[in-house]
């Protein structure tokens, strides 16, 4: 099964990150950084299916955020321990972490 999927969509961008998003995945997402960053629409990072994250996956976040055309990227589902890494790095400052779709952010 993949962990990195990219949807590309008329109106967003989407990525389904699942299972372990770490060093393993380094190759997987600089493709996908890059094929989402070369789009002109908003992105969304769907981190429901995460099991586990290391600053791996918080660079990707990192640089989605910082380099987004259409900012600000949306976090959506993200399990605990992805919102405990996006909100002690302060990386929440860049992204909008939603709980669930088009629900407010969190």
């Amino acid at each position: 099964m993949e962990r990195v999927v990219v949807i590309a969509d008329v109106d967003e961008t989407r990525v389904l990150l699942s299972g372990d998003v770490d060093a393993s995945l380094g190759a997987e997402l600089a493709t996908a950084s890059a094929a989402v960053l070369a789009r002109d629409t908003p992105i969304v990072v769907d981190a429901g299916e995460v099991v586990f994250m290391d600053s791996t996956g918080i660079g990707f976040l990192a640089r989605l955020a910082s380099r987004a055309q259409r900012p600000p990227v949306v976090l959506l589902r993200p399990p605990p321990v992805v919102r405990f890494l996006v909100s002690s790095t302060r990386i929440s400052t860049l992204l909008e972490v939603r709980e669930s779709e088009g629900g407010t952010p969190a």
